[in-house]
């Protein structure tokens, strides 16, 4: 169990999964730079935020920009869309409302369904948060809605999944506790990532920035 001071970003685990220096970079040294994705993926969040926080429709109540958490996880985040069905066999009760509900979240991305697992698992620690909060049965699945292809992708959220995210954020706080960045490898997704310019990965190759800035420096003074 974590206490609160110690949770992390929810949403971190995505960038952990795409690229263990990228996370560091953005949640250790607070680095962060825009590009088309990122810009994208953030309009994208605002106009599914930029309503009502809850409405109902018919046996549905829907709720937008819910807070979450998980003491086991240590982290913290908000929900794009948890969906609650009328249930009243399975479901749990919601205060102010009548009867038993179960949840559904749908999480919003830009894009089209990815071949990595970096969404899916995202969604999964979005799950284990609002099922350790509600007391309820663990979901079977939850949705990722793609902007490109604008259409809700059913992910199933097997005990695979759900245990890559345990480890994912053991690590994560391990690497925030001592405060450690990785240094770079170079892959392919260097060219996709906004933070490529940071990074400096041609550098750090070899050596790291320090060492560069010593040789620099040493270079400039003969």
């Amino acid at each position: 169990m974590y206490d609160e001071d110690d949770y992390l970003e929810l949403s971190g685990i995505q960038h952990f999964a795409f690229c263990r220096r990228q996370w560091a970079l953005i949640h250790i040294e607070h680095a962060w730079s825009e590009n088309l994705f990122t810009a994208e993926g953030r309009l994208m969040h605002e106009r599914v935020h930029d309503n009502y926080a809850s409405e109902k429709r018919r046996d549905i109540i829907i709720t937008r920009d819910m807070p979450i958490h998980s003491r086991t996880l240590g982290a913290t985040g908000k929900c794009d869309v948890v969906e609650f069905s009328k249930d009243d066999i399975s479901g749990v009760s919601l205060t102010g409302r009548a009867g038993l509900w179960s949840p559904l979240i749908i999480e919003y991305k830009r894009g089209k369904v990815k071949a990595d697992d970096c969404d899916r698992l995202q969604l999964a620690a979005q799950a284990i948060c609002l099922e350790e909060m509600l007391g309820c049965r663990k979901m079977d699945y939850s949705c990722l809605y793609y902007g490109e292809t604008k259409r809700r992708e059913n992910v199933d959220l097997n005990e695979d999944l759900r245990n890559t995210v345990k480890s994912s954020f053991s690590e994560m706080h391990e690497y925030y506790n001592r405060g450690y960045t990785l240094r770079a490898k170079i892959t392919k997704k260097c060219k996709q990532c906004s933070l490529v310019d940071q990074c400096l990965p041609a550098l750090n190759k070899n050596r790291n920035v320090a060492q560069y800035i010593s040789d620099s420096l040493a270079e400039a003074d003969k």
